[in-house]
């Protein structure tokens, strides 16, 4: 009887503390063939539950060929929702676009001149409308976005910065005063839909590298502008998020010489004013700046050789009443809300040339050894709702490279843990977190094609999304060959998957999960 009751409590044991298996599963896939041969591009956009967009662009100015967009939205099986073409005209080239709540804008100007077209596409039903209208001659587009029936374009003219608005409305164009200055450069253009207004982060390159916050109205009058005085750290970036009607943090990086290389990231927060008159001015409550050495997990990317020795040298310095000068570039995500704040995300990457050593011992630097943007790893932190840092963690990034400076970690939040992940080379790297805590270290995912006698044989221009919930969207382009017959060619598609990361435990409930997950649902 006693050997009957130990086996028993030894099996509710094993069950009890059943290892959690946490995967990225591949749910569904879509393929579409791509013709190398042809000028094409594919852009995807997330509509989270309610599902995603793809368009795909033919034809180009060069080969004089007739532009068309092609929109097609699917829900959240991959399956067709509506679909509708535009056809361009072929003075027209792409700029960028914007996503809203309501609409997909596209912003296109012509090769030479002033004239620019804006499309606004509705997500309900894939209604198209365009606005037409002159801006400014020889303008570099930075950002654009969109508030009402009122979108804001910035940029450089001649070197100096300039946001200009532009009324779907009556087609008039205003630009936005005292930005067009020498020397100076927009960190960010943002939007605040709750009040209205707009706010253009400026960033200062004369001596103290003076950061600003200038915030217009709807009609583009300058309400109020709040300066941060760079005489000892000078704000490099900012992000704004709002907390309440009366308050809004300020998150970003800092520098202690004027240069874009970031010492840590600074939190401010900013109390805003009664009244909309220009005199009046916002006040900042507490600004606090944070180090690199300070954040608990920051150099976890390095071997612990490695941390040790860099921290060892920061901190000898410090003790000897020097300044230790860390040299880090930061590409800063847009603030996310926290039931008890606020997360950061921010990606720490450098310029990557192929250097030829020279006679007197320097490297040849030049556009055509230029290769790109190498990421060593990710740090996200986590603030509440006074800004007061609550915990940091760090992502390691291995051996990725991209042509252009994108958001490559994506994050998705489960629960009271947080899913970080990246493509590379047809695979995508997770890590899962809770605070502070590593959770699940790196691991790898290798995307799959429909078919099991199929294989990919290349991949090129990965990119992931955060979807919603649990789910990603990996998209990119791939070339498949047969495994069976290798004679057979190879096809191109232009591939659509939907990840699903899921945290089960192994044990009799698991496998009726999993079969419920089987079922064809796809959800």
């Amino acid at each position: 009887m006693r050997l009957v009751l130990s086996i028993i409590c030894l099996f509710l044991l094993a069950i009890s503390v059943s290892p959690v298996r946490a995967q990225l599963e591949q749910s569904m896939r879509i393929e579409i063939p791509s013709d190398p041969n042809e000028a094409e591009s594919f852009d995807v956009t997330p509509l989270a539950e309610r599902g995603v967009l793809m368009t795909i662009r033919t034809g180009s100015f060069t080969d004089n060929a007739p532009v068309r967009l092609n929109f097609q939205k699917y829900d959240t099986n991959l399956k067709p929702v509506w679909h509708t073409e535009f056809k361009q005209d072929i003075k027209y080239k792409p700029v960028t676009t914007y996503k809203s709540d309501q609409y997909v804008y596209h912003l296109f100007r012509e090769y030479d001149g002033s004239q620019y077209q804006f499309l606004r596409l509705h997500l309900d039903d894939g209604v198209i409308e365009t606005f037409e209208g002159k801006l400014i001659d020889q303008l570099d587009v930075h950002e654009f976005k969109v508030m009402g029936s009122q979108a804001y374009v910035s940029g450089f003219h001649h070197g100096r910065p300039v946001v200009m608005s532009f009324s779907f409305f009556d087609r008039t164009v205003k630009v936005l005063p005292g930005l067009y200055a020498n020397r100076t450069e927009i960190s960010s253009l943002e939007i605040d839909e709750a009040r209205h207004e707009v706010n253009v982060l400026v960033h200062s390159l004369r001596r103290h590298c003076k950061f600003s916050i200038r915030t217009y109205n709807y009609d583009s009058k300058l309400l109020r502008t709040l300066d941060f005085d760079g005489a000892q750290n000078s704000l490099i970036s900012g992000k704004l998020l709002p907390v309440n009607q009366q308050e809004s943090i300020l998150v970003g990086n800092y520098s202690t010489d004027c240069t874009p290389y970031s010492q840590g990231i600074y939190v401010a927060r900013i109390h805003h004013a009664e009244g909309g008159s220009v005199s009046t001015t916002e006040t900042v409550n507490d600004i606090q700046y944070i180090e690199f050495s300070q954040l608990q997990n920051f150099f976890n990317y390095l071997k612990p050789h490695r941390q040790q020795k860099l921290l060892a040298k920061a901190q000898k310095r410090k003790e000897e009443g020097k300044d230790y000068k860390f040299r880090y570039r930061l590409l800063v995500h847009d603030l996310k809300p926290a039931p008890d704040g606020l997360t950061l995300v921010a990606e720490v990457y450098y310029p990557q040339y192929r250097g030829s050593t020279l006679a007197y011992g320097g490297y040849l630097r030049g556009a055509d050894r230029y290769e790109g943007f190498r990421y060593t790893h990710a740090f996200i932190c986590g603030f509440d709702k006074q800004g007061k840092l609550l915990w940091d963690n760090c992502f390691p990034i291995k051996e990725l490279l991209s042509t252009e400076l994108t958001e490559m970690v994506q994050v998705s939040q489960q629960n009271d843990k947080m899913v970080l992940a990246y493509p590379n080379d047809g695979e995508i790297n997770t890590e899962v977190i809770q605070g502070s805590k590593v959770v699940k270290e790196t691991e790898k995912f290798k995307l799959k094609t429909n078919a099991e006698n199929e294989k990919v044989t290349f991949s090129a221009q990965d990119n992931l999304m955060a979807w919603y919930d649990r789910h990603f969207i990996a998209c990119g382009f791939q070339k498949i060959a047969a495994t069976k017959n290798s004679n057979a060619g190879q096809r191109e598609v232009f591939y659509l998957n939907k990840l699903t990361y899921s945290e089960e435990t192994t044990s009799v409930e698991t496998d009726k999960a999993t079969t419920r997950k089987n079922d064809g649902s796809g959800r």
